[in-house]
């Protein structure tokens, strides 16, 4: 998909989104402490991967709350990784209002490279457009949807069910 909508105005894409079974992408992200996150760092486990346009939006901030809550239930070897183009501070202060501690939040307001990587940055916002990844422990993309209105939720039992089947 190269274009998504924002209430109901076409957007473009940059970048190739992944195919599922191949190999996740690398990506340079930074923590709300501003050091570097790469896949790397979650090599060995299930790692999701939530992509969204900002944390301080209805819709992003609903998101991450719900995998936050369902983080409680999955298995220790899965981690949830929530990226946005919001700067690490703001992404801290968010965490920390909104109670998130099953989520890590990283940035991608610098390089962009997560973005164009997974084929999610919108080229019109200098933002990511909403989806969600799943990357498998031996580093293949299990699950992979790129959401088409931005500012619709993504499927949650569907995502949930693609994590099972990994775990």
């Amino acid at each position: 998909m190269n274009t998504i909508t924002f209430k109901g105005i076409s957007l473009h894409l940059d970048g190739e989104q992944p195919a599922q079974g191949a190999t996740a992408p690398d990506f340079d992200l930074l923590a709300n402490d501003l050091s570097p996150r790469t896949l790397k760092n979650y090599r060995g486990n299930i790692l999701v991967l939530l992509s969204v346009p900002s944390l301080d939006t209805p819709v992003c901030d609903t998101e991450v709350r719900r995998f936050n809550t369902e983080a409680a239930n999955l298995s220790g070897k899965v981690r949830i990784v929530a990226a946005s183009c919001d700067l690490p501070f703001a992404q801290a202060r968010w965490c920390g209002a909104a109670g998130i501690s099953s989520v890590e939040t990283l940035s991608d307001h610098r390089e962009t490279s997560f973005g164009r990587n997974y084929g999610v940055l919108v080229k019109e916002l200098r933002l990511l457009a909403r989806a969600v990844f799943v990357v498998a422990r031996n580093g293949t993309l299990a699950y992979s949807r790129v959401v088409p209105e931005i500012t619709h939720e993504p499927d949650y039992a569907e995502v949930l069910a693609a994590i099972q089947k990994l775990v």
